[in-house]
């Protein structure tokens, strides 16, 4: 019988071999923070969780992976000075994120697989459950996913009879201020999903969830379209960069 392959965690040990090479100051002076910052800083995330780091900290927790054996604290903080707090950090465009002086592929790449996990956490909570009576996850969903991005993205949400979320689509893609959404694709995929009711996302990178005139009168095509083939349109959500918009909520369905 052939013998199963045992596998095991590299001791935490090998942490110590991640410290930051000490580099001296222009007046021959180490940063105080250099000596097993890596490792202190680990413990203490370990010990206190996300609340106990700053978003500057939790930005190096996360290249320490991507850049061994430097200093990372003087990145982290010139990401968040270009791109304001941690979620438009792991959100940002990738090539926006390798502009900035110090980024290579491996941290890109770390960023990326970040906000890719927590992406995918977010989906978890909202996907094959009763939508409706989980929609504060779902706001939550869509925040993480759309709230910083820099154009503006089309999705539709798709139900089944008991409001369960059966499909997340991207519909289009978009500019800063313009998306292009065509009612008739949106309700031909509900009738190929055999689903029975939708929802409409899209944010606003400008941060302003206050709909357009454009985003009324797409609104009504799309509702006009899915009650002529016995669809319900729940609503029609704009992400904005703190706060979103109901149209059901403020009386625009």
């Amino acid at each position: 019988m052939a013998q199963t392959q045992a596998f095991h965690e590299a001791p935490l040990p090998l942490f110590d071999l991640d410290e930051a090479v000490p580099v001296g100051l222009p007046d021959g002076k180490l940063p105080s923070y250099i000596k097993d910052h890596r490792k202190r800083l680990r413990t203490r995330f370990m010990e206190g969780g996300a609340q106990a780091v700053p978003d500057y900290e939790l930005l190096e927790l996360v290249l320490f992976s991507a850049i061994p054996r430097q200093d990372v604290k003087p990145l982290a903080r010139r990401l968040l000075d270009t791109f304001g707090d941690f979620n438009r950090v792991i959100s940002a465009p990738a090539a926006r994120i390798a502009a900035v002086q110090g980024v290579g592929d491996a941290v890109v790449q770390q960023l990326k697989i970040v906000e890719a996990a927590a992406h995918r956490m977010a989906r978890a909570r909202v996907m094959h459950r009763a939508v409706l009576s989980s929609w504060d996850a779902l706001l939550d969903y869509c925040h993480t996913s759309m709230a910083h991005r820099e154009t503006e993205q089309f999705r539709v949400l798709y139900l089944d009879r008991k409001n369960v979320l059966i499909a997340d689509e991207e519909q289009a893609r978009g500019t800063v201020d313009h998306v292009p959404v065509y009612p008739r694709e949106v309700v031909k995929r509900a009738l190929e999903l055999n689903a029975s009711a939708l929802i409409l996302v899209h944010n606003h990178p400008s941060g302003d969830p206050t709909p357009s005139d454009a985003d009324l009168v797409m609104t009504r095509q799309v509702q006009d379209a899915a009650e002529a083939l016995g669809l319900v349109l729940h609503d029609h959500l704009i992400i904005g960069k703190s706060r979103e918009l109901s149209f059901r909520a403020t009386g625009y369905l």
